[in-house]
C-alpha cells in the first residue's frame, strides 16, 4: 500500500499539540501479543488461538520468556484440510477443547482466540463459544474475541479481551462506594494501587480481576477509571452498561499518577489534605527515583513510532518529568476523549501524528536524527543499524511501569540505550 500525504486537522487550542492524521502503510504487531500478559494477569484463564502456523510461531517467540513455566495458551492450527471444507472444523474445535479441560481441570474461562477474520478461516468463533459455554456450563465459560491483525493492532488485543469479559460481569444493585479500575496492570502494581486507594477511603476494584469468579460487579453509574489508554471498546461497553468514566491523565511518572488518583479522589469527595497525605511519601520516593535519569535524558530528542497506543502519555513523562524533547510522537490511533488531558499537557507545538504512513515516518526519522527512537521489533534492528538508538515499545508493556515506585523503572527503560549507546562509542 502506497504512502499517503499526511491530513492536517484544526485544534481547537491556540497552544495545544500540532495533530495530524496519516493513512499508509503500518508496522505494528496484531493483537495477539496481548495474550502474553494477559494469560499471566487472569490466573484461571486459557487462551486457545484458532489460527495458522505463523500465528502459533508468534505466539511462542513473543511468549520465550516463558518456557520454563507451562503457558495457558495454546494454538489449534487450521490447515488446508479445514479451509478447503474437508473437515468439520466445529467438530474439530469441540475436540480440541475437550480433550484441553481434561488435561487442564484449573481452566474456568476459555478465550476463542481468532488470528483471522470470520470469513477468512470459515468458522463463527461467537457461536462456537456460546455452543462450548452451554456445554461446558457451569465449570467453565467460554467467551471469544478477534486478535487479527487484520482486525486489531498491538494493544487492542487486551481491549477485545475485556470488552468480551464486560457484558457478562455482575450486576450490582447500587453504586455503593466501590471504584472501578479498568486495565491489565501488573500484581505489584495493582496492590500498590490497592493500598493508596484504600488509605484514601476508597474501594477499588479491577477489571480483570486475577480470578475468573472475582470479576467486579457494575452497576448504573458505577465510577470507573481507565488504567490504559487503548481501552476504547471495554470503555464503550463500561458506558453501555451505565457505567460513568472518570476523566483522568494516566498514572505514568509521579505527576501521572498524581493526577490519576487526585481524579478518582475528587470523585468521591476525598479531603484536600488527606490526598496530600496519603500521596506526599510517593511522589517523594518518585522524584528521588528520577533525580538520577533527569541528567541523563534532559534535552534528549525523542522519536515515537505508532505502535502500542501509550506514545501520548510516555511522551507527556518524558518532556515534563525528566525534560526531554519530543521530536515527534506517533500513535496507532488517538481517542481524543480518552487522551484529553494528556494532550493539554504535551508541550505546545508538539508534532502528534495519529494513524501511520511508514515510509513517511521513516524518512521524518531519519532527517530528525533524535537521539532515542521508540518503536516496534521490526523497525529498531534496520535503525539500530544506521545508527539510531532504540527503545522497544513491547517492553513498555512488558514491564511495570504505573504508579509511584515504578517511576523510575519507567525513566531507566528510556535510559537504557542511550547508556549502551554511550559505552559502545570509541
Amino acid at each position: 500500500m502506497n504512502a499517503q500525504v499526511p491530513i492536517n486537522l484544526p485544534i481547537p487550542a491556540d497552544c495545544g499539540p500540532d495533530i495530524r492524521v496519516e493513512r499508509g502503510q503500518r508496522a505494528v504487531f496484531c493483537g495477539l501479543t496481548g495474550i502474553v500478559w494477559l494469560h499471566r494477569k487472569i490466573q484461571d484463564a486459557f487462551f486457545l488461538v484458532v489460527g495458522s502456523r505463523t500465528c502459533a510461531h508468534l505466539i511462542q517467540s513473543a511468549a520465550g520468556v516463558m518456557i520454563f513455566a507451562e503457558p495457558r495458551f495454546a494454538t489449534a492450527i487450521i490447515d488446508e484440510r479445514d479451509l478447503a471444507g474437508l473437515a468439520d472444523m466445529n467438530e474439530e474445535l469441540d475436540r480440541v477443547v475437550t480433550r484441553l479441560i481434561e488435561r487442564r481441570p484449573d481452566i474456568k474461562l476459555l478465550f476463542l482466540v481468532g488470528s483471522c477474520p470470520s470469513e477468512v478461516i470459515k468458522l463463527d468463533l461467537s457461536r462456537a463459544a456460546l455452543r462450548l459455554s452451554q456445554r461446558l456450563s457451569p465449570g467453565v465459560r467460554v467467551l471469544n474475541y478477534s486478535g487479527s491483525g487484520i482486525e486489531t493492532t498491538f494493544t487492542e488485543g487486551e481491549d477485545a479481551c475485556l470488552d468480551a469479559l464486560v457484558p457478562g460481569l455482575p450486576r450490582a444493585e447500587s453504586v455503593g462506594d466501590e471504584l472501578l479500575v479498568v486495565g491489565a496492570l501488573a500484581d505489584v502494581v495493582e496492590d500498590q494501587f490497592a493500598r493508596l486507594f484504600s488509605e484514601l477511603g476508597i474501594r477499588a476494584r479491577f477489571l480483570p480481576a486475577r480470578r475468573s469468579g472475582e470479576m467486579p460487579a457494575v452497576a448504573r453509574g458505577t465510577p470507573y477509571l481507565l488504567a490504559q489508554p487503548f481501552l476504547t471498546a471495554t470503555a464503550r461497553a463500561l458506558d453501555e452498561r451505565g457505567a460513568r468514566r472518570i476523566p483522568a491523565p494516566f498514572p505514568l511518572g509521579a505527576e501521572g499518577t498524581t493526577l490519576w488518583l487526585r481524579a478518582a479522589a475528587d470523585a468521591f469527595g476525598v479531603d484536600p489534605a488527606r490526598f496530600e497525605a496519603v500521596t506526599a511519601p510517593g511522589r517523594a520516593r518518585a522524584d528521588r527515583a528520577l533525580e538520577r535519569y533527569r541528567e541523563r535524558l534532559s534535552g534528549k530528542r525523542v522519536f515515537f513510532f505508532p505502535d502500542s497506543q501509550l506514545e501520548v502519555p510516555l511522551a507527556r513523562f518524558l518532556a515534563r518529568e525528566v525534560g526531554a524533547d519530543l521530536v515527534e510522537v506517533g500513535t496507532p490511533y488517538l481517542h481524543r476523549a480518552h487522551l484529553a488531558a494528556e494532550l493539554e499537557l504535551l508541550p505546545a507545538g508538539t508534532a502528534v501524528v495519529e494513524g501511520q504512513s511508514l515510509d513517511d515516518g521513516l524518512d521524518r526519522c531519519r532527517q530528525a536524527r533524535p537521539d532515542l527512537t521508540v518503536c516496534g521489533l521490526g523497525l529498531a534492528n534496520p535503525l539500530e543499524s544506521e545508527g539510531l538508538s532504540t527503545k522497544w515499545s513491547i517492553e513498555l508493556l512488558f514491564t511495570p511501569i504505573q504508579g509511584y515506585d515504578q517511576a523510575g523503572d519507567l525513566a531507566e527503560l528510556f535510559a537504557r540505550p542511550l547508556h549502551r549507546r554511550a559505552k559502545l562509542e570509541v
